[in-house]
């Protein structure tokens, strides 16, 4: 009894295992399709604001002088930051 029931558990676990694989196939022309069709400017304008004077000063990163730095010793405090919160646990 004990080895029909792992036989039907594997196979089980086998056509799930399947299903996923095609939904994870399925899922990635779908996000293909979604990416191609994307209408990037309306996007960058939603994040980014318009550049112009509707836009509020905080939140439009066309007002904002370009960078000096490109960002490393930033990004290094932001990892150094996150790592001593990951060891004081």
């Amino acid at each position: 009894m004990s080895n029909q029931r792992t036989s039907q558990d594997r196979d089980l676990l086998r056509q799930w295992v399947d299903i996923w694989r095609r939904a994870g196939e399925e899922l990635d022309e779908i996000r293909r399709r979604e990416i191609e069709c994307a209408d990037t400017q309306p996007a960058i304008h939603q994040l980014f604001g318009t550049g112009d004077s509707t836009d509020n000063p905080r939140h439009s990163i066309l007002n904002t002088p370009p960078r000096t730095d490109p960002g490393l010793v930033e990004q290094q405090a932001w990892f150094a930051r996150l790592r001593s919160t990951h060891l004081d646990r």
